[in-house]
């Protein structure tokens, strides 16, 4: 390899590490933060909220852009093997180059086919990456200087002289250990279950400030039966959105515990306010969620067959692979609904005055919740929603 070729190989390694880690962050402040804006939200089609938020955002309940910074690592060690690598090795290297960027070039296809034709929407930071995975693949093949069928052959010499060396030894268990550790530990979005039960205990003046804070919200009146809970949420939501999905997964484990300590004394109530402008006024160009609408008039319909709780939760387990026909085929399946097309318009009346209604108390963003009137935009870390429930109860009982 030429030390051209080299410096570009190397620059485009280097930059597609850059923008693999700043997409990884990006990722998880989308899931965690939900008052991020992310900077490469650009439109509703050039969008990288839209697409990390979609089925193919993620592989293995792991960000793409993770095994992004992975695999650009791994190509900025073979080129810098073709300088500071034993003579055989630099001679081989570009070989193994091309093909790990042949294997890139295939996962860059798919996504760039799933972009542009199934989601019909791009991630500018995907499309950076895209570009530095298509030089890196002509850039070696052209550095390649030997018949692609000798490359197997050639990997098992230098295996042999690799495992002699401490030093290639050593980079080689760095490597592995850092790619299994990022996928390992790379924080997922909340789960289910009791897990968010599990968050840390806040400390004494982390929970005298919450509470300050939450008693300081303006409250609003809300015309929503309580049907004698001693605490209403009030839960405006939208079934494709994640930060929904983390409030769902968090106040089922919430509600458990509080209804078996005082059976009824906490009400949830979901409403719709669905990111679709097929339904949402507030809405402008289609909106991020285009399956959003379906999803709501599935969970209405199943709730004529006793299949409401199912259907909601089948819809946020399956966020991810959320299309208009695929909520159709759930609701069918799982909601029991035969009658889907039929009921379809009538029943997105019904969505729809959720959403006058949700405009009316200044509703902007999912989701938005209300304990007892409190508005609170956005998601809290579990204990603080505990703490707000335990809070109004201990208010109610003082009254």
């Amino acid at each position: 390899m030429s030390p051209l070729t080299r410096k570009l190989a190397f620059v485009l390694a280097v930059g597609g590490l850059i923008v693999s880690v700043d997409a990884a962050y990006v990722h998880y402040r989308l899931l965690f933060d939900p008052r991020y804006t992310s900077f490469c939200d650009v439109s509703a089609t050039l969008s990288c909220t839209q697409v990390f938020a979609s089925r193919f955002g993620t592989a293995f309940g792991v960000p793409v852009s993770v095994f992004g910074a992975i695999w650009f690592t791994a190509a900025l060690l073979l080129v810098g093997a073709t300088q500071f690598g034993r003579s055989a090795f630099r001679d081989n290297a570009p070989g193994y180059l091309f093909a790990l960027s042949t294997l890139g070039l295939a996962v860059v296809l798919y996504l760039g086919y799933a972009s542009f034709f199934v989601l019909k929407a791009a991630c500018p930071l995907c499309l950076m990456t895209y570009a530095a995975v298509i030089g890196l693949f002509v850039i070696s093949g052209a550095a390649t200087t030997f018949p692609m069928t000798t490359l197997p052959r050639r990997a098992a010499q230098d295996v042999r002289a690799w495992i002699a060396s401490p030093l290639a030894i050593a980079i080689t268990v760095l490597f592995f250990a850092g790619a299994a550790s990022a996928v390992a530990f790379f924080p997922r979005e909340g789960g289910g279950g009791d897990a968010a039960l599990a968050a840390p205990a806040p400390s004494q003046d982390q929970r005298s400030e919450f509470e300050r804070w939450f008693t300081s919200l303006p409250r609003v009146p809300l015309v929503v039966p309580a049907e004698g809970a001693k605490v209403l949420i009030v839960d405006f939501s939208d079934f494709q959105c994640p930060f929904c999905r983390q409030a769902y997964y968090e106040f089922k484990p919430l509600l458990a515990k509080y209804n078996a300590q005082q059976p009824g004394a906490v009400r949830l109530v979901l409403k719709d306010y669905p990111l679709d402008s097929e339904c949402n006024v507030n809405v402008r160009n289609g909106g991020p969620h285009p399956s959003a609408c379906e999803a709501a008039v599935a969970v209405r319909l199943a709730r004529a067959h006793h299949r409401e709780e199912a259907m909601e939760e089948w819809l946020f387990s399956n966020q991810p692979s959320m299309t208009p026909p695929f909520v159709r085929q759930g609701a069918h399946d799982v909601g029991q609904v035969d009658d889907f097309d039929a009921k379809y318009s009538a029943t997105l009346e019904l969505v729809k005055s959720d959403i006058a209604f949700a405009h009316t108390l200044g509703v902007e963003s999912t989701p938005t919740i209300f304990i007892n009137g409190a508005k609170i935009a956005g998601v809290l870390a579990p204990q603080y929603f505990d703490q707000a429930i335990a809070y109004e109860l201990q208010r109610a009982a003082a009254k």
